[in-house]
């Protein structure tokens, strides 16, 4: 269970990993420098897939076989043969924001959150953000605002709830989730952090229906029950651990993204490195977006 660095790119913020299920290859990106990576894990090599001249904060694969990127001021754009094209200039009200970590649903919807550009403020209160729901048909929905920073999203094994990441708060919610409509209620906490588990990030559900957490500030992945009982606590070699993702033929290959390769003084010899996990656990596929605007 020793985390490995895989890739060495030494990202300001590495996020949003995410596993081509066609093309088997791993896709992450350094969100504030707004660049886009992708490894091959049969060969180990890794290259820079796009640049964009502004922050992204999280990207689905569409069934297209485009990218749907989620941008700065609620910008929502198509990257697809290296070329981004624009299908949503701006959300109203989110001027001073950006995408902060999305997820295709299994009828093709994408939740995406948004939050204060300026981190900060994001993190005193001062500035809030918005979890929405964008359908297929490329209409937008509010599902919860007053949000300090929308974070991690995923879902049980069931497809009965949803998981979600307000991080500021030290909460991982669970909600009622309704397939058919995308809908989601009855919302409570599943887990609250504890002084010693730092804040969570980015996160994933496993094929058992255990949830895997980032947490930044303790540098660690933790690993929930259905029931929100920590059972595994993994340190890694840095103190901002971002998101973490199954991949691999099986799904049984981890894969975690950090954050402070600007500052390794601050955040520890490997922040902002790539690194990989064999824990003899499975994952699931995400779903792919199917968004026409």
């Amino acid at each position: 269970m020793e985390p490995r660095i895989i890739v060495d790119t030494m990202d300001q913020t590495g996020e949003g990993p995410l596993w081509h299920p066609i093309e088997r290859k791993l896709y992450w990106g350094d969100i504030t420098r707004g660049l886009l990576y992708r490894l091959d894990p049969s060969s180990g090599k890794h290259e820079l897939v796009f640049e964009a001249d502004e922050m992204f904060g999280g990207y689905t694969f569409q069934v297209d076989g485009s990218i749907l990127m989620f941008l700065e001021s609620g910008k929502v754009a198509s990257l697809k043969d290296g070329k981004l094209e624009t299908l949503i200039d701006c959300l109203p009200g989110e001027e001073q924001n950006r995408f902060n970590d999305v997820i295709a649903d299994p009828e093709g919807r994408v939740f995406c959150g948004t939050m204060c550009k300026d981190s900060a403020a994001a993190m005193d209160g001062t500035s809030l953000g918005t979890l929405y729901r964008m359908d297929t048909d490329g209409s937008i929905t509010v599902v919860e605002d007053n949000v300090a920073i929308s974070n991690g999203i995923g879902f049980t094994p069931d497809l009965t709830g949803m998981y979600y990441v307000d991080s500021p708060t030290g909460s991982i919610f669970l909600y009622d989730y309704d397939r058919s409509t995308g809908s989601v209620s009855n919302k409570r906490v599943y887990r609250q952090a504890t002084e010693q588990d730092g804040l969570p990030d980015g996160m994933t559900v496993d094929a058992d229906g255990y949830v895997w957490s980032a947490r930044v500030i303790t540098g660690e992945l933790h690993r929930y029950s259905p029931s929100g009982e920590k059972v595994l606590s993994i340190d890694f070699p840095c103190n901002m651990v971002s998101s973490v993702i199954f991949g691999g033929n099986e799904y049984q290959d981890i894969y975690v993204t950090t954050i402070g390769g600007d500052d390794r003084s601050t955040h520890g010899e490997g922040a902002g490195a790539l690194f990989h996990l064999d824990v003899n656990v499975k994952g699931r596929p995400d779903f792919l977006s199917n968004v026409k605007c």
